[in-house]
């Protein structure tokens, strides 16, 4: 099948890849739009890990501020180049990560910022719970298990469900503007204050 320049654009537009990257993904799968936008997500993810060992010297500080000032929330996000931290792909993607931060209130950042005494006590709390309800002693792991990730997902900003596309976690959409601006990216800390609730 003979790959013409529309098709091209089309797959531009949908992915933000280049155009070279998109002719040869589409010659990949054949002409087939679906498939060609897959091989590029593969592609894109597997460059991003490249690119996680790189230092992030740069970046923004975004605020929001929500409900008529009853909520707001800073986070600094940092990029590899001043020149990426200015475009406007990186900045609604620092305004989208500090919208997350005032909706769904993580504590932390990634699962690796979590105390280990707090995870011992999550850890010893399921393990009641599920001993209580007559579980056998061999699934209680499991369930333990389970019921921990469930807790990373909640109070994790990077391992939460997107507001904006509940098919993504926070870490996903971080992965595709990696791949899409070419640098390593990373939320460096964030604040939420609350009007009359302690922080």
């Amino acid at each position: 099948m003979a790959i013409t320049a529309q098709m091209v654009k089309e797959l531009r537009e949908r992915t933000g890849a280049g155009m070279m990257e998109c002719k040869k993904a589409l010659e990949e799968a054949g002409g087939d739009m679906e498939k060609a936008a897959e091989i590029l997500r593969k592609k894109g993810i597997a460059k991003a890990e490249k690119k996680a060992s790189r230092s992030t010297k740069e970046g923004i500080i975004g605020a929001y501020i929500h409900m008529g000032g009853k909520i707001g929330v800073l986070v600094e996000v940092n990029c590899e180049t001043d020149f990426v931290a200015r475009t406007d792909e990186f900045q609604n993607l620092v305004k989208d990560i500090a919208m997350q931060i005032a909706a769904m209130n993580p504590k932390y950042v990634s699962r690796e910022d979590v105390p280990e005494e707090v995870i011992e006590k999550e850890k010893a709390i399921y393990r009641e719970q599920a001993l209580a309800s007559g579980k056998p002693e061999h699934v209680v792991d499991r369930i333990v298990e389970g019921k921990l990730n469930k807790f990373f997902e909640e109070v994790c900003l990077l391992e939460q469900t997107f507001i904006k596309d509940d098919s993504k976690k926070v870490k996903d959409i971080i992965t595709e503007a990696i791949a899409k601006l070419g640098e390593n990216i990373r939320v460096a800390r964030f604040a939420r204050f609350q009007v009359g609730v302690e922080s």
